[in-house]
């Protein structure tokens, strides 16, 4: 064990954290304790422990001066049975700010008990065992969520269904690096290490087939991150009149002036319940100037990153274009045509353009032919995330260690006639090692910190 670890976990062992763990501004507040010192603090407070695992109705007192301060529930979870892993407690009191406050203090006021840290509660059962670190996250999404989807995808994960994949994974791993340490541990059995090779390639193949199709399955990241749909077209087509309108707010200057918007500007919204983050981009010409230029080089590299890109054409100045526009968006993107200004076009003007997926006559400024594009956006995006329940790879963190486990079950594959089964052995190591550092079973000292912060005080 690192010197760095011992010390985490000796400081765990030793102190006693106390935070109001429910929302601010509520009738009543939860305040948790978990440590050695946590039994302690409610006999302190309440002059009993309560029986565990019961509700019980107590009267709370500072101990140091036996002033009255509240009277609710007390809660009593001897370790290891608990969130954390060690003994735990619950105060349900009133919400006020100041009854809260006073509480607080009387508990702080107890020898060894000290305020928790941002994300120390679930630090604390991660490193307790109670969960693995994809729950964790999972949790941190789920109190994060704002949508329903973002919602459901953070639930699944905050109850072990990365972790579960993770370790199927590690599974069938195990056992194709147990079959190429049998062929070394036989090397001297003319028929064993190659036997044990041949049984162990279907389980590398299967695995590395696997990784690579959760690699390809980019729904989760797009239900928590949202679905990026970016507005272009030649300026003074009306982009930012359709963000303002799409988003019922003014977030974009409009201007009948040619290259008002110069950065990328983006809003996000609850589209049937998926998030969806609109992206008003830099109107697309010859730029006349050095940050008109730097405006539009962001706007196409927004466009490529985007899930679906809608072209906005002022109808009022003629028919749209029937050349594709010069715009290179992301894989797999949708490419929306959309007629604006259709309350000022001429007679006869038609949404008409081959390239297009799909077609729309609006009115941003009327508000004409919104109501239909906003129902087809939000079922653009219910079609790409459905089935994003489950989805296994949604942070950056775990397609970085999918894709380097990947990379080393190709580098075992490539050369599997060829390589020594030590060479094999060592390939396959390292792939699970990368597949431990998605749960913390392994190497998880730098990622401690980046995941934790993510929490308010009392998770």
């Amino acid at each position: 064990m690192s010197s760095q670890q011992e010390s985490t976990n000796s400081r765990v062992a030793d102190a006693t954290i106390a935070a109001v763990s429910s929302g601010s501004g509520g009738a009543v507040a939860v305040i948790r304790i978990s440590g050695p010192a946590a039994g302690e603090a409610v006999r302190a407070l309440t002059g009993r422990l309560p029986e565990p695992r019961r509700a019980s109705l107590a009267r709370l007192a500072d101990p140091r001066t036996g002033e009255r301060l509240d009277e609710g529930l007390a809660l009593w979870f001897p370790g290891p049975r608990s969130a954390t892993g060690e003994d735990m407690a619950e105060l349900q009191i009133h919400g006020g700010r100041a009854t809260v406050a006073a509480v607080l203090a009387a508990l702080f006021a107890v020898p060894g008990v000290r305020p928790a840290e941002r994300g120390e509660f679930t630090r604390r059962a991660f490193l307790n065992g109670r969960m693995d670190l994809t729950e964790a996250e999972g949790l941190a999404d789920l109190i994060a969520a704002e949508t329903e989807g973002q919602r459901r995808l953070a639930f699944a994960h905050a109850f072990g269904h990365l972790g579960r994949q993770v370790e199927g994974w590690r599974a069938r791993l195990i056992r194709a690096m147990a079959l190429v340490e049998a062929g070394i541990d036989f090397a001297d059995e003319d028929d064993v290490p190659a036997e044990a090779r041949a049984l162990a390639r279907p389980n590398v193949e299967a695995l590395l087939g696997a990784l690579e199709a959760a690699l390809a399955d980019r729904r989760g990241a797009m239900v928590r991150e949202g679905a990026a749909i970016a507005i272009a077209g030649r300026p003074n087509a009306g982009k930012s009149s359709l963000i303002n309108a799409l988003a019922a707010r003014d977030v974009a200057i409009v201007s009948d002036e040619p290259g008002t918007t110069r950065d990328v500007l983006e809003v996000a919204l609850d589209l049937g319940g998926q998030k969806v983050t609109l992206i008003d981009t830099a109107g697309l010409r010859e730029a006349e100037g050095k940050v008109e230029a730097e405006g539009i080089r962001r706007a196409r590299v927004r466009i490529a990153q985007a899930d679906l890109v809608l072209w906005v054409h002022d109808v009022s100045t003629g028919a749209p274009p029937q050349a594709r526009p010069d715009i290179d968006a992301g894989e797999g993107a949708g490419l929306w045509l959309l007629a604006n200004k259709i309350d000022a076009a001429s007679p006869g003007v038609a949404p008409e353009a081959e390239w297009a997926t799909r077609r729309f006559a609006v009115s941003a400024r009327d508000g004409l032919g919104l109501e239909g594009l906003t129902e087809a956006l939000a079922v653009f995006v219910a079609e790409r995330a459905r089935g994003a329940e489950h989805p296994a790879l949604i942070r950056e963190r775990h397609r970085t260690s999918a894709q380097e486990a990947a990379g080393h079950l190709r580098a075992a594959l490539a050369e599997w006639a060829t390589l020594d089964d030590e060479l094999i052995a060592e390939e396959l190591r390292l792939a699970g090692r990368a597949l431990g550092r998605m749960t913390g079973s392994i190497g998880v000292e730098d990622l401690l910190d980046v995941v934790f912060r993510e929490f308010c005080i009392g998770k």
